[in-house]
């Protein structure tokens, strides 16, 4: 039998002492117990994950320290997508282990979103699409190009993503895009990229190499449905503007 097996819930011993008790008003698990998660703040959430503190700071501290990271005053769940590995263990009493378990509870999070959508709901409307993607990419600090590939009833068949690029943009090859669109045996296709900046609007870039990518697509007998720029809780849908049309020429 283990004699270290911590119990459930209850702070592990740090290595300066005693373990780093929950002062009486922050006593997240024991709450939790007599009245439900709903009666916890966000930090307190975080301090139950997060199991301990570090010395003179308690877990619920630490977990209003990494909702704060970015802002001091932010309480707001939000703020986790937003964070990387190198912020988190950046901060004192966050360490690999404690970084790991808080960037799987985001990414938890961003798959039950998808995933009731994508359940509920088909991807077949611009804002379907982009509601379906904005919390995977609206927090992203460089462009990502996803491709979709769709039936000709516009059920999809499955997702690419295409380049991984900087905060200047990210090249697209029509090559890439219909030998991937091909081999999933896409009749339609729609291009998904995100704007680090939060504002989708689409550049002079964006709209001519989506005109030379739909181009390309019909010689191919594959239709580019749309193309859509994901920004900070807001999107561009370049077909509903009218900027996949040849005569579109400014924006």
């Amino acid at each position: 039998m283990n004699q270290n097996k911590e119990p459930v819930g209850k702070p592990a011993e740090e290595k300066s002492g005693g373990p780093i008790r929950e002062p009486k008003e922050e006593q997240p698990y024991e709450r939790f117990l007599a009245c439900g998660p709903q009666s916890l703040t966000n930090a307190e959430l975080l301090g139950i994950i997060l199991r301990t503190g570090t010395k003179g700071v308690s877990a619920v501290e630490l977990g209003r320290r990494v909702l704060g990271i970015h802002d001091p005053q932010c309480s707001s769940l939000s703020a986790l997508p937003g964070l990387t590995m190198e912020e988190l263990r950046a901060l004192p009493g966050i360490g690999e282990v404690k970084a790991v378990k808080l960037l799987c509870l985001s990414e938890i999070a961003r798959r039950i979103v998808r995933e009731k959508i994508r359940r509920d709901k088909r991807l077949d409307t611009p804002d379907m699409i982009a509601e379906y993607y904005m919390e995977s990419m609206r927090h992203l600090e460089t462009e990502q190009t996803v491709l979709l590939h769709f039936d000709s009833k516009m059920a999809l068949l499955g997702e690419d993503i295409l380049t991984k690029g900087t905060v200047n943009g990210a090249l697209i090859s029509p090559r890439e895009i219909y030998i991937q669109a091909l081999r999933r045996g896409a009749v339609r296709i729609v291009l998904l990229h995100n704007h680090p900046s939060g504002d989708p609007r689409p550049s002079r870039e964006d709209i001519e190499s989506t005109k030379l990518i739909r181009k390309a697509g019909e010689l191919l007998g594959i239709s580019l449905t749309d193309h859509i720029i994901v920004g900070d809780l807001c999107y561009c849908s370049l077909k509903e503007m009218g900027l996949l049309s040849d005569e579109t020429t400014e924006f």
